[in-house]
């Protein structure tokens, strides 16, 4: 992925979004993880797109409190009916003053677009 690109979400991490042991739920990066691929998809289509898969997730580092959270996104694949997704998740994390850029999380989902009955459809007209 480029690291020039913007973001396709970009949040800070607050307190509720914590689990048990102090660091964010890792539920709540799934989550966003699969609302910034599907902002990818949109670049593609304005079909109804329903999520199918979401492969390989990799949680390379934790993430905190007061944590910048940043979703980028890149289209690997465009099939007739689906789109391949690969997110990378960054954090901007300040302490004594220094900030530190890491790569906490990746993943790749996998989008499908659907008809009116949720049957598969083509992407394209």
């Amino acid at each position: 992925m480029e690291t020039n690109q913007q973001p396709s979400i970009r949040l800070t991490m607050l307190p509720k979004d914590t689990n048990g042991v102090g660091t964010i739920f890792g539920g709540v990066i799934l989550s966003n993880i699969d609302l910034a691929g599907a902002v990818e998809v949109r670049r593609h289509t304005a079909k109804k797109v329903v999520t199918v898969s979401v492969k390989e997730v990799k949680f390379l580092s934790p993430v905190f409190v007061g944590d910048i959270v940043s979703f980028y996104t890149q289209t690997t694949k465009v099939g007739n009916t689906s789109i391949t997704v690969e997110v990378r998740v960054v954090v901007d994390r300040w302490k004594d003053g220094y900030q530190t850029t890491l790569n906490v999380t990746e993943a790749t989902v996998v989008y499908v677009a659907v008809d009116e009955n949720n049957k598969p459809i083509s992407i394209r007209n």
